[in-house]
């Protein structure tokens, strides 16, 4: 840095970085199309605050190598910055709570905020890495840089991405088709009890001839854990609500004795495919995860 400005090394090494760490934003968005955020306005807002992170990551480099510590502490103030973007994320959800299908439930609300917190600590970790690499390269050769320098971002975000990858419904249960049957006002799919408010023949009717259902078998016993948990089983109906629509009526229900779990409802757009797949990629909770394998370990451990 000569007399107050940056030099073309940094520059190009702070662009190059920031681009790279956007990129990783816009991907990371892209993956949540599913879950949220809206389009075009919550793109929007999230490319923004992603395209902050990664300048603030491409930065840190040229500020510590020109011994401009006071740009450094500006880090601190973005990862506030990072716990607001949460904060109002998860209040622009509850108060949308009202005017869904179905409640999302403070468990998927938690974990949406947390994502879209976490990926902006993406943008400025994938910066930051991209511009260390080329500061390390120090190539004579300036495209020598950026490729390389580029290459180790992308790397870092496929990384990060694997390691931050939750499970989802059809990663722990195996999701089928139930047939649904009306006897006298009591709903009943594959033979288990799901409500009695079907009091009017014409929702008897309706439901007959146009609800839809599915039916949820765990794997395997401790995975009941986790999909008895209201939370969850409040996600995965949102999600069925939100993909299909509502006409009339939505439950959710649980059998004690095999921990069998049913969802149905009367849709606008009737497609049982569709709903299946709703209900196999709804994210699992990481309020209600539970590592059997630890479980064991620290179980085996005490003895």
């Amino acid at each position: 840095m000569k007399d107050g400005l940056i030099s073309t090394e940094h520059i190009i090494m702070i662009v190059t970085a920031t681009i790279i760490g956007t990129l990783a934003r816009v991907l990371t968005i892209k993956e949540d199309f599913r879950q949220y955020p809206s389009y075009p306005n919550g793109y929007m807002l999230h490319l923004v605050t992603g395209f902050v992170a990664a300048a603030l990551g491409a930065f840190a480099i040229p500020a510590l190598m020109t011994k401009n510590f006071t740009a450094v502490t500006f880090l601190t103030v973005a990862i506030q910055q990072f716990r607001d973007v949460r904060k109002s994320e998860r209040e622009s959800l509850k108060d949308l709570e009202n005017t869904e299908y179905a409640f999302r439930g403070d468990a998927y609300i938690d974990g949406i905020a947390k994502t879209f917190e976490s990926r902006n600590y993406f943008s400025l970790i994938v910066a930051f890495v991209t511009a260390l690499t080329m500061q390390m390269i120090d190539s004579n050769i300036l495209w020598v840089n950026i490729v390389i320098g580029s290459i180790v971002g992308i790397i870092v975000l496929y990384i990060l991405k694997r390691f931050s990858k939750g499970k989802t419904i059809g990663d722990i249960a195996e999701v089928k088709i139930g047939t649904i049957e009306i006897k006298e006002s009591e709903l009943f799919v594959d033979g288990i009890y799901v409500s009695n408010l079907l009091g009017s023949d014409n929702a008897s009717k309706m439901f007959q001839t146009e609800g839809l259902a599915v039916v949820i078998y765990p794997h395997e016993d401790h995975y009941r854990v986790a999909l008895d948990n209201y939370g969850q089983r409040q996600a995965a109906l949102f999600e069925a609500t939100r993909t299909l629509g509502v006409k009339r009526y939505h439950f959710t229900r649980k059998e004690y004795e095999k921990g069998i779990i049913v969802i149905t409802l009367v849709p606008i757009i009737k497609d049982i495919d569709k709903l299946v797949e709703a209900v196999k990629k709804t994210p699992l909770l990481e309020s209600v995860k539970k590592s059997h394998a630890v479980m064991d370990t620290n179980l085996v451990g005490r003895e």
